[in-house]
């Protein structure tokens, strides 16, 4: 994640006033809950659990989210940017989570740019039965020398546009530099959707989107940096795909 002086050079064009903010202290490298990012805490290095898979070596690393599992492959996933793929017909784009979801138990894939996090359907699958399968199937692709996406891949970035004012580019530098980073270290990301009336829309992803402290996260933590930074954020409010809306009225009955 970059450092405070590393998000103030790159607010630089907002007229310093995020520069100005980005120079206070605030320690959002630990691995902790995000609504506890506004506490100063010293990093403690997590459990992992490593395995070495003829010649490549995976890293798993638990998430907030008891049903979703971080795996490190040690190379790049996606480079800069992430993808979320909440059902097999979403996976239209990839041959890796394509063959992901062929594994019994898998309910969604979510790439980062170094790591892909693994959600599995229930919390009765024990973790011991899927992670081999898991780990053929990513040892084996990236063995193939396939894609991990294809041209097709839709982006979901926060990237600025000359349509974006003042405001909106704030938020997205500020989900850019200093939140999507430490969500992303928990296997999830959170992406930029909309500003309206003072209430700005985001989408969480990977671990975070089933996560049971995932409305924690989005209030006490996104929201409070965003209103702490830029006083015009009245508030957060979370975006679901219609894919989503259908599977929670699905559990819901």
């Amino acid at each position: 994640m970059a450092a405070a002086r590393g998000g103030c050079g790159a607010a630089a064009g907002l007229g310093g006033r995020l520069c100005h903010v980005l120079l206070k202290d605030h320690n959002l490298t630990t691995r902790q809950p995000l609504h506890q990012l506004l506490q100063k805490k010293p990093s403690l290095p997590s459990a992992a659990w490593h395995r070495a898979v003829r010649g490549m070596f995976i890293q798993t690393q638990d998430t907030p989210n008891p049903n979703s599992l971080k795996f490190i492959p040690g190379r790049e996933v996606l480079e800069s940017r992430t993808m979320e793929f909440s059902t097999p017909a979403a996976a239209y784009c990839s041959p890796l989570a394509r063959q992901l979801f062929r594994i019994e138990g898998v309910k969604s894939v979510f790439f980062g740019p170094d790591f892909i996090t693994i959600t599995k359907e229930s919390e009765d699958l024990d973790w011991n039965l899927l992670k081999p399968d898991i780990y053929a199937t990513i040892m084996d692709f990236f063995a193939s020398g396939l894609p991990v996406v294809t041209d097709e891949a839709p982006r979901t970035d926060t990237a600025a546009s000359e349509e974006d004012d003042e405001v909106v580019l704030m938020i997205k530098e500020l989900l850019d530099t200093r939140i999507r980073p430490t969500v992303q270290e928990d296997g999830g990301d959170v992406i930029y959707k909309g500003f309206e009336d003072g209430i700005v829309q985001l989408k969480l992803q990977g671990s975070c989107t089933s996560c049971p402290s995932s409305i924690i996260t989005l209030k006490n933590g996104i929201q409070n940096m965003l209103q702490f930074y830029i006083p015009e954020v009245e508030g957060v409010e979370q975006v679901v795909d219609d894919d989503d809306d259908v599977e929670k009225e699905a559990n819901s009955t």
